[in-house]
């Protein structure tokens, strides 16, 4: 039986897999934040675990059809979170269980580099044992 192979240096920049993504991939945690959600997913994406991308997904928006397809000859370089804080104060009168996250995910795909620059929208709602973050949509800003 083969183990699945983890990094060590989580994919989303923070030190270590088991104490920053690991823990929200393998449901010993919830993420308390839009942010460590984000992350989450973009490591989830790195190790194309179509399982929690899903999971974390809003119902309003999840995708029926399939989101990572193992032929895909596509790899993840590397995040930088723009904006997080930024916009919460900004937006200060809005929801308290809406938040945005503005971020620049680089990956290469057949071999050549690109950028995803996205602003996402999360909703915290009821969930397993507790609020929740979900992804909900994400903007591409200009």
């Amino acid at each position: 039986m083969s183990k699945l192979k983890t990094p060590v240096g989580c994919p989303c920049g923070g030190p270590s897999y088991e104490t920053c993504c690991g823990p929200f991939i393998v449901g010993a945690k919830v993420p308390e934040t839009a942010e460590q959600l984000m992350r989450s997913r973009y490591t989830a994406y790195s190790l194309r675990n179509e399982p929690y991308l899903l999971s974390t997904w809003h119902e309003s928006t999840r995708p029926t059809e399939k989101i990572v397809r193992p032929d895909e000859k596509l790899q993840w370089l590397g995040l930088e979170v723009k904006s997080a804080l930024r916009l919460r104060q900004r937006k200060a009168e809005a929801q308290p269980n809406e938040d945005f996250v503005e971020f620049v995910a680089r990956l290469r795909v057949d071999g050549r580099g690109q950028r995803l620059h996205e602003l996402s929208r999360f909703l915290r709602e009821p969930g397993d044992g507790g609020l929740r973050w979900f992804y909900v949509d994400g903007e591409f800003p200009e």
